[in-house]
């Protein structure tokens, strides 16, 4: 039989293994939170893409300050000219192909367009994250399918390119998140995201009429 000294002992020993125990466990615990395999694909996804398009509006100025034809801005169709502006109110663009078509689509036409939209580098894109394209298995822009589309139906960035495009351009076109999908975002374009794309304009028809059918 244990002594009360003993006992007292004993029951030291007792609590400070449960000590012991217990402070392995919330070290544990921490190990595993620190060593999980969550990964942030957009960190600090906000002030990438306002740093971005704050340097690439301005980048552009100095181009087009330099006589840099292939380079241009265009104010969204849906703000008013007599409204005061900032570079957000603007798509940029870089005209890879001018096209020999004359004439220009309008907001109620119809279009046929090739097109790849992409956003900015990001964790697992390391070229940005292509959300949607035209170009399936691999196709280049010139040879792949072709969408049917109505410019009403459209973000106004991707809205306002059409409206100054000509059949045959292929441009790079630059959409601050306020022409596209704003601050919220939808399913798989997270807030905030500047939209990089390379669009072709094949054909377009005014209201009422059909597109000409695709050879």
């Amino acid at each position: 039989m244990l002594n009360k000294t003993e006992t007292s002992r004993t029951g030291r020993k007792a609590m400070l293994f449960m000590a012991f125990c217990l402070s392995s466990f919330i070290l544990l615990l921490g190990s595993c939170s620190e060593s999980d395999n969550t990964v942030e694909e957009y960190p600090d996804w906000q002030n990438t893409n306002v740093s971005y398009w704050d340097k690439l509006y301005a980048d552009t100025q100095g181009k087009l300050s330099d006589g840099d034809a292939s380079w241009k801005t265009y104010k969204s169709y849906s703000i008013e000219d007599s409204l005061q502006s900032t570079n957000t109110d603007y798509i940029i663009v870089n005209v890879l192909t001018a096209g020999k078509g004359s004439g220009c689509p309008i907001y109620s036409d119809s279009v046929r367009v090739r097109y790849t939209g992409q956003l900015l580098p990001s964790t697992s894109y390391p070229q940005g994250y292509v959300f949607d394209t035209t170009n399936k298995n691999g196709a280049s822009n010139s040879t792949a399918g072709v969408a049917d589309m109505k410019v009403s139906d459209l973000t106004a960035g991707f809205a306002t390119a059409l409206q100054h495009m000509h059949i045959g351009d292929q441009w790079d076109v630059y959409i601050p998140w306020t022409l596209g999908y704003g601050e919220s975002g939808n399913s798989s374009i997270p807030g905030y995201s500047v939209l990089k794309f390379k669009i072709q304009l094949v054909a377009y028809a005014r209201a009422g009429a059909s597109l000409p059918p695709f050879k």
